[in-house]
């Protein structure tokens, strides 16, 4: 694929990116996502030639992706877990201040409207928040957590940060996560007093 196909391909992702996390899977349709990438219509088919689905899920990779990677960053720049999480939900916050409150998690439209009825994209949802959770557990585990506790409380951070966004969005405030971003502090400080200490 050239550069002009790969730039095309791109600005369909981007399209399609911005498209669902306002308006969901079910409000977005592949007219909108033509007039928002500007692309010609024949190059969605040609870049994804499974159509709407296909499109989809490499969105919600693209954007999983680089939340990910975020996280990653902070965790090598030697933030505790705490802090990366607290971040995540600074991210988040500032994501739905600055679009009315359309859009917060880059993932969490979607997934909420397809976990019942699309297995593809299910899936792509679950591997995605899974990424975020397992370098959450990883950082927690070189904090000295055991590898199981680590997934545990991996996962109740994620579970606290992504009903807060939910919560942002319907009260229209960012309140909600910033409490949860205490809570997850809370949590994470409390677990990891209960971490045994290594002998000197």
């Amino acid at each position: 694929m050239g550069v002009k196909g790969e730039e095309t391909r791109a600005r369909l992702i981007a399209g399609t990116r911005s498209l669902i996390e306002a308006h969901g899977y079910f409000g977005t349709g592949l007219n909108q996502v033509v007039a928002q990438s500007g692309a010609p219509r024949g190059s969605l088919y040609f870049h994804f030639p499974e159509g709407k689905d296909q499109l989809v899920a490499a969105a919600l990779t693209q954007a999983g992706q680089e939340v990910e990677d975020r996280l990653v960053a902070l965790s090598r720049e030697g933030a505790d877990t705490a802090t990366v999480l607290t971040a995540l939900a600074r991210a988040f916050a500032d994501r739905l201040t600055e679009s009315g409150f359309t859009k917060g998690c880059p993932i969490a439209t979607v997934a909420l409207e397809v976990a019942g009825g699309n297995e593809s994209l299910r899936l792509v949802c679950a591997e995605v928040y899974a990424g975020w959770q397992r370098v959450l557990a990883r950082r927690l585990a070189a904090e000295g957590f055991e590898a199981a506790e680590a997934d545990v409380a991996a996962g109740q951070a994620l579970a606290l940060l992504e009903g807060a966004v939910l919560l942002a969005q319907v009260r229209r405030s960012v309140e909600p996560l910033l409490d949860a971003s205490h809570a997850v502090r809370h949590l994470i400080t409390a677990k990891a007093a209960r971490v045994p200490q290594p002998a000197r």
